[in-house]
Protein backbone atom coordinates (compact mmCIF):
# COMPACT_ATOMS: atom_id res chain seq x y z
CA UNK A 1 0.00 0.00 0.00
CA UNK A 2 2.92 2.33 0.70
CA UNK A 3 4.13 1.88 -2.88
CA UNK A 4 0.73 2.91 -4.21
CA UNK A 5 0.68 5.99 -1.99
CA UNK A 6 4.17 7.04 -3.05
CA UNK A 7 3.29 6.40 -6.69
CA UNK A 8 0.17 8.52 -6.33
CA UNK A 9 2.20 11.28 -4.69
CA UNK A 10 4.66 11.26 -7.60
CA UNK A 11 1.81 11.30 -10.14
CA UNK A 12 0.04 14.16 -8.36
CA UNK A 13 3.28 16.14 -8.10
CA UNK A 14 3.92 15.68 -11.82
CA UNK A 15 0.33 16.57 -12.73
CA UNK A 16 0.44 19.68 -10.52
CA UNK A 17 3.69 20.75 -12.18
CA UNK A 18 2.22 20.12 -15.63
CA UNK A 19 -0.91 22.17 -14.89
CA UNK A 20 1.14 25.03 -13.47
CA UNK A 21 3.46 24.93 -16.50
CA UNK A 22 0.45 25.11 -18.81
CA UNK A 23 -0.81 28.12 -16.84
CA UNK A 24 2.54 29.88 -17.24
CA UNK A 25 2.52 29.01 -20.95
CA UNK A 26 -0.99 30.50 -21.28
CA UNK A 27 0.17 33.75 -19.70
CA UNK A 28 3.27 33.85 -21.89
CA UNK A 29 1.22 33.20 -25.01
CA UNK A 30 -1.27 35.86 -23.91
CA UNK A 31 1.52 38.39 -23.45
CA UNK A 32 2.91 37.57 -26.90
CA UNK A 33 -0.47 37.76 -28.63
CA UNK A 34 -1.49 40.98 -26.93
CA UNK A 35 1.95 42.44 -27.60
CA UNK A 36 1.50 41.65 -31.29
CA UNK A 37 -1.96 43.22 -31.20
CA UNK A 38 -0.56 46.31 -29.50
CA UNK A 39 2.21 46.51 -32.09
CA UNK A 40 -0.37 46.34 -34.88
CA UNK A 41 -2.45 49.07 -33.24
CA UNK A 42 0.58 51.34 -33.39
CA UNK A 43 0.32 51.29 -37.18
CA UNK A 44 -3.47 51.07 -37.47
CA UNK A 45 -4.83 54.38 -36.26
CA UNK A 46 -8.29 53.73 -37.73
CA UNK A 47 -9.57 52.12 -34.55
CA UNK A 48 -8.74 52.02 -30.89
CA UNK A 49 -7.58 48.50 -30.04
CA UNK A 50 -7.10 49.11 -26.32
CA UNK A 51 -10.33 47.30 -25.37
CA UNK A 52 -9.56 44.46 -27.76
CA UNK A 53 -6.09 44.11 -26.22
CA UNK A 54 -7.59 44.00 -22.71
CA UNK A 55 -10.13 41.38 -23.76
CA UNK A 56 -7.50 39.24 -25.45
CA UNK A 57 -5.16 39.27 -22.47
CA UNK A 58 -8.03 38.83 -20.01
CA UNK A 59 -9.14 35.65 -21.78
CA UNK A 60 -5.63 34.24 -21.48
CA UNK A 61 -5.56 35.14 -17.78
CA UNK A 62 -8.90 33.39 -17.21
CA UNK A 63 -7.55 30.28 -18.92
CA UNK A 64 -4.36 30.39 -16.83
CA UNK A 65 -6.40 30.77 -13.63
CA UNK A 66 -8.42 27.68 -14.59
CA UNK A 67 -5.25 25.64 -14.90
CA UNK A 68 -3.92 27.04 -11.61
CA UNK A 69 -7.17 26.10 -9.90
CA UNK A 70 -6.87 22.61 -11.36
CA UNK A 71 -3.35 22.36 -9.94
CA UNK A 72 -4.67 23.43 -6.52
CA UNK A 73 -7.40 20.79 -6.64
CA UNK A 74 -4.89 18.10 -7.57
CA UNK A 75 -2.65 19.23 -4.70
CA UNK A 76 -5.38 18.63 -2.16
CA UNK A 77 -5.31 14.90 -2.91
CA UNK A 78 -1.89 14.49 -1.27
CA UNK A 79 -2.07 17.23 1.36
CA UNK A 80 -1.92 15.47 4.66
CA UNK A 81 -2.26 18.27 7.19
CA UNK A 82 -5.19 20.50 7.95
CA UNK A 83 -2.91 23.52 7.72
CA UNK A 84 -1.84 22.72 4.16
CA UNK A 85 -5.43 21.94 3.16
CA UNK A 86 -6.56 25.26 4.65
CA UNK A 87 -3.90 27.19 2.75
CA UNK A 88 -4.78 25.43 -0.48
CA UNK A 89 -8.47 26.08 0.14
CA UNK A 90 -7.88 29.79 0.66
CA UNK A 91 -5.71 30.03 -2.46
CA UNK A 92 -8.32 28.12 -4.50
CA UNK A 93 -11.06 30.41 -3.18
CA UNK A 94 -9.09 33.54 -4.11
CA UNK A 95 -8.37 32.18 -7.59
CA UNK A 96 -12.02 31.24 -8.06
CA UNK A 97 -13.17 34.73 -7.12
CA UNK A 98 -10.55 36.31 -9.37
CA UNK A 99 -11.62 34.10 -12.23
CA UNK A 100 -15.33 34.81 -11.65
CA UNK A 101 -14.98 38.57 -11.54
CA UNK A 102 -12.51 38.70 -14.43
CA UNK A 103 -14.91 36.63 -16.54
CA UNK A 104 -17.81 38.93 -15.63
CA UNK A 105 -15.76 42.00 -16.55
CA UNK A 106 -14.74 40.48 -19.88
CA UNK A 107 -18.34 39.55 -20.68
CA UNK A 108 -19.62 43.03 -19.89
CA UNK A 109 -16.83 44.61 -21.94
CA UNK A 110 -17.53 42.29 -24.86
CA UNK A 111 -21.27 43.04 -24.68
CA UNK A 112 -20.55 46.78 -24.61
CA UNK A 113 -18.34 46.43 -27.71
CA UNK A 114 -20.98 44.46 -29.61
CA UNK A 115 -23.62 47.17 -29.16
Amino acid sequence: MEHLESGLAILVTFLKFLLEAIAVFCILLGVLKTGLLAYRSKYDRSKNLFTEIRLEFGMWLVLALEFQLGADIVSTSISSTFDSLGKLGIIALIRTFLNYFLTKELESQRNANNK
